[in-house]
């Protein structure tokens, strides 16, 4: 069991290394100092679970699926839509079964399985993630562009690859409003 929790421990620094990996696409917009891939994880996982309460899905799965829905990107980097033209992208199964060798089996299946879920796009769970996934890009999105960014084409972009009527009609609801609209309200100025 120790050499198995030793695998364990050696993915978590792995896994830490999402803190530093830029997502790559908005330095395309100019960005300077984009969100790390953690940083896009957490809110993708956040909201994948908002989707899925509100469309009678299992938000905890979902919540869980977006978590692990970048995870690969350790050992392959933020490859971005443009890299993907020239580079073909390495498949996200074959790189979890790579990171989870070595770990007891109980834990190294269900790493398996949920990123199999994910990508097999299938489960109410999934479908939700993957539009949180996008949601979260739009948000981002919209906030770079209130720095000044020209970010329009990724708003777009995602908006127009939400599946789930929830995450429409949120998409919908931010971008009525503005990034700051929170704090207004709580500061009784809205």
């Amino acid at each position: 069991m120790a050499d198995d929790l030793s695998a364990v421990a050696r993915f978590l620094y792995e896994a830490g290394t999402l803190k530093q990996t830029k997502r790559t696409g908005w330095w395309m917009a100019g960005v300077r100092d984009p969100e790390s891939v953690a940083e896009h994880s957490w809110r993708t996982a956040l909201l994948a679970s908002v989707i899925a309460k509100l469309e009678g899905a299992d938000p905890a799965k979902a919540a869980f699926l977006a978590v692990w829905h970048d995870s690969q990107e350790t050992r392959t980097g933020d490859v971005n839509h443009l890299g993907k033209k020239y580079a073909p992208s390495a498949d996200p199964e074959a790189v979890t079964a790579d990171q989870v060798a070595g770990m007891p089996e109980v834990l190294a299946s269900a790493i398996r399985e949920v990123v199999a879920e994910y990508e097999a796009k299938e489960s109410p769970e999934a479908v939700c993630a993957r539009d949180a996934d996008k949601l979260e890009c739009m948000i981002q999105g919209i906030e770079y562009r209130a720095q000044g960014y020209d970010t329009q084409r990724w708003i777009d972009n995602s908006r127009g690859r939400l599946t789930t009527k929830t995450a429409n009609e949120l998409a919908d609801a931010v971008l009525e409003g503005a990034p700051l609209d929170w704090l207004r309200m709580t500061m009784g100025e809205k």
